[in-house]
Formats: C-alpha cells, sequence, structure tokens
C-alpha cells in the first residue's frame, strides 16, 4: 500500500495522471459525438491515416505528433469532400485514406535511417511518457473543444441524431461538419500517447457503450463516458505500472472488463423482482 502511495510522488506519474484527465474528457466529448453519429469508422481512418504524418516526421525529424496532426485533419477534410463533394460512398472514402495513411507511414519509416525506437509508443502508446509540452497541447485542444461543443451543442445535437432536419432548420451542417472532424482529429492525434494509433478507436467508443447502458440522453451520456474513461485510464495506468505491461492496452483491457462487468450487474438486475 505504501508503494501505491508512493507512485503519486513521482513527477511522470503525475503527469501521466494529467494526461488521463485531459485524454478521459476529449474522448468522452468527441468519442460521444462519433458514436451518436455512427461514424466510428470514419474516426478509424482518421487515425490511421495520422500514421503516415509520423512516418514522415520520423523521416525529416520533426516531431511526429505535428505530423500526426497534419495527416489526419488532411484525411478529415478529404473524407468528408470525397463523401460530400464526390459523391464517393463513406466506406470507401475511408478506405482510401486509410490505406494511404498506413502505406506512406510504412515508405516513410522504411526509408529513416537507423532504428527508430519510439515507433511503437505511437502505435501502442505509453502515457507514463508524456511531456510537459504535450500535456499543454491536450489542455489547450481540451479548452477548445469544451468550448466549441457548448457554443454548437443545440446545433451539435440536431446534427447527432438528424442531419436532414438540421439543414432544414437553417444551420450550416457542412460547416459545422468540417469544423468537428478536424476536432476529432485533433483529439485523436493528442490521445495517441494515451493508447496509441491502434487502440484509439477503443478509446472513443467503449467509454460510450458503457455510459448507453445507463442513458440515451445525449449529454448525460458524455458526463458519464467521461467518468468511465477516467476510470479506466487511472485503473489501467496503476495496473500497467505495477506489472510492468504497456499502459495502452492495460487501459482499453480495464475498459472492455469495466463495461463487461456493468452490462451484467445491469442484465441481473433488471432481472430481479421488486416486491413492493
Amino acid at each position: 500500500m505504501h508503494d501505491f502511495w508512493a507512485l503519486f510522488s513521482f513527477g511522470f506519474f503525475q503527469k501521466a495522471l494529467l494526461a488521463a484527465l485531459f485524454t478521459s474528457i476529449s474522448a468522452g466529448i468527441a468519442g460521444t459525438y462519433i458514436v451518436a453519429r455512427r461514424i466510428v469508422f470514419i474516426s478509424g481512418g482518421i487515425t490511421h491515416a495520422s500514421f503516415g504524418g509520423i512516418g514522415l516526421a520520423f523521416l525529416l525529424g520533426f516531431n511526429p505528433l505535428v505530423g500526426a496532426a497534419l495527416f489526419a485533419v488532411m484525411a478529415a477534410f478529404g473524407i468528408q469532400f470525397f463523401s460530400e463533394k464526390i459523391h464517393l460512398r463513406e466506406d470507401s472514402a475511408i478506405a482510401i485514406w486509410w490505406s494511404l495513411g498506413m502505406a506512406l507511414g510504412i515508405i516513410f519509416v522504411f526509408l529513416t535511417p537507423g532504428y527508430t525506437p519510439n515507433l511503437m509508443s505511437y502505435l501502442f502508446g505509453n502515457i507514463l511518457t508524456v511531456s510537459i509540452q504535450e500535456l499543454w497541447a491536450m489542455l489547450l485542444l481540451l479548452l477548445l473543444l469544451t468550448a466549441f461543443f457548448a457554443r454548437y451543442f443545440r446545433e451539435i445535437l440536431y446534427i447527432s441524431y438528424d442531419e436532414e432536419f438540421a439543414r432544414a432548420s437553417g444551420i450550416p451542417v457542412s460547416l459545422l461538419n468540417y469544423l468537428i472532424m478536424v476536432l476529432i482529429a485533433l483529439v485523436m492525434v493528442m490521445n495517441i500517447r494515451a493508447v496509441g494509433i491502434i487502440l484509439i478507436l477503443s478509446l472513443m467508443t467503449i467509454p460510450q457503450a458503457t455510459a448507453n447502458l445507463f442513458t440515451k440522453d445525449f449529454r448525460k451520456m458524455m458526463i458519464l463516458s467521461v467518468v468511465f474513461a477516467f476510470v479506466g485510464n487511472i485503473t489501467g495506468l496503476v495496473i500497467s505500472y505495477f506489472l510492468n505491461i504497456p499502459s495502452g492496452a492495460t487501459i482499453i483491457f480495464t475498459l472492455v472488463i469495466l463495461f463487461a462487468l456493468l452490462k451484467v450487474v445491469k442484465t441481473v438486475t433488471r432481472n430481479i423482482p421488486v416486491k413492493l
């Protein structure tokens, strides 16, 4: 128990706790929109496309998260543009950008001289290595995301559940779609440090699925998603430290176990007859 409390005195763990908090809030907000809009695979395409930017950053020698952000935003615009303007099927547009980003990333990493040891932390995440600069970037993005959703909450709610009604109501659906997709792309890039490209999609959907067990209300689901994401992040972080196993995979495993347990509890309690 002493070792557990001593853990909180370490600087790297304190930074990881802040990263877990920022990640939980941003994933809870953006992920609720993704699930409500049923665009989970769009976000998957954006995330995997960002690998091209990471590969380019390794090749040219600049910050991999900057490269990931550039490719993620480009993929977000590309998917939206292909779907709206070129009238390409959405799943086809996702597949094109997903494949292009991964292919370019592999090529760039192959062309990078020497060994790239940090690549694994971007693929599978390592929240224990988050830097101060990355924490500031997470916080700024979180403030921007929160302010945007607070300002346009009604419009976002309409778009999430009935896009045609939103258009008929005079809401600038196309503009908001582009802005939201850019924000989602940036959120996913910043959360790569927590769970990695491979697992980021789970962080954006499992807490929402857990919240959905208890409510269908958009606002309440968003709040519960943040809570469940934070519980999964902190629990997975502590377990990964003491067992010396990858933090990203442990966080996702914890979220899955949390969902399964609550699903069982909800099912059992629903079937218990109430005596008046």
